[in-house]
């Protein structure tokens, strides 16, 4: 039964956001005021810095018209397929070498070599591996997400407690279940501490690869419009990139707290 101090909290959380959410949306307004002010003034030239409500009305126009639909689907597309195959091939391969110091150690170097490699230009190669459609754009993004998340699975294969360990062993459990009732909740609670960055480079991965080379994305629109400097169409895709970037971590947080239910909160976290 709940206590009645854990109670208290609970219902004294949505007071506590809303004046944070009141303090973040005054943030963004004093910056947008400061932005029309010093563009206005010409103490930031508009050619370089746009004007904010040109800007607005550019991505009014995207939406009201419809263009921006079809490459903001291909943009979510590619971000949905690199973020799962990224997933899913860093959580086997963190569980594998998690569980075989024999295969870590041999293969160390080759990973650390592989995750300091510059991901951009591994973007042209693919480009010509792939070509220029959804594919290589999503072979660039899970090179971003497979390194996240296998990090963070290795870690929470090695960091189960060997007191843990020896006490389900002997109570005679096999390695199937020690699999499935020691490593993969250890794994998964550190896959889930990662999903805000790996979803964000999943989607960096996407626009990257589109800005790089591609008929399509959001990618694609920013880099036409620098190509005609366009600096309101190239301010506009950052707002649109940025608006959907916040809207893909409230996402990611509201199904880690679905799933992750069992977790105990961090102590004093209000």
């Amino acid at each position: 039964m709940p206590s009645a101090s854990a109670s208290t909290d609970a219902a004294s959380r949505p007071r506590r956001r809303a004046p944070l959410l009141l303090y973040r949306l005054l943030l963004l307004a004093a910056v947008f005021v400061a932005w029309y002010a010093l563009t206005e003034t010409r103490v930031l030239p508009s050619f370089f810095f746009g004007r904010p409500l040109i800007v607005v009305r550019r991505v009014w126009e995207w939406f009201t018209s419809g263009k921006i639909y079809p490459h903001l689907a291909i943009t979510l597309v590619e971000t949905a397929l690199a973020f799962a195959v990224g997933t899913l091939l860093g959580v086997a391969v963190g569980l594998w070498l998690g569980l075989s110091r024999t295969s870590a150690a041999l293969l160390d170097p080759y990973i650390k070599a592989a995750n300091a490699m510059p991901r951009v230009i591994l973007a042209p190669i693919f480009a010509v591996w792939f070509g220029l459609g959804i594919a290589s754009k999503v072979a660039l993004g899970i090179t971003l997400v497979f390194f996240i998340v296998f990090f963070n699975v290795f870690q929470g294969v090695r960091e189960v407690s060997p007191v843990v360990l020896a006490s389900v062993r002997m109570l005679g459990a096999t390695r199937r279940q020690l699999l499935r009732h020691v490593y993969l909740p250890s794994a998964t609670s550190w896959v889930f501490s990662s999903l805000h960055t790996s979803v964000g480079m999943a989607f960096v991965g996407a626009v990257v690869g589109e800005y790089l080379g591609s008929a399509a994305g959001l990618g694609y629109l920013i880099q036409q419009a620098e190509g005609v400097f366009d600096v309101a169409g190239v301010f506009a895709g950052m707002f649109v990139l940025s608006a959907f970037v916040i809207l893909i971590d409230l996402a990611v947080t509201v199904v880690e707290r679905r799933l992750l239910v069992w977790r105990p909160a961090a102590a004093g976290r209000g």
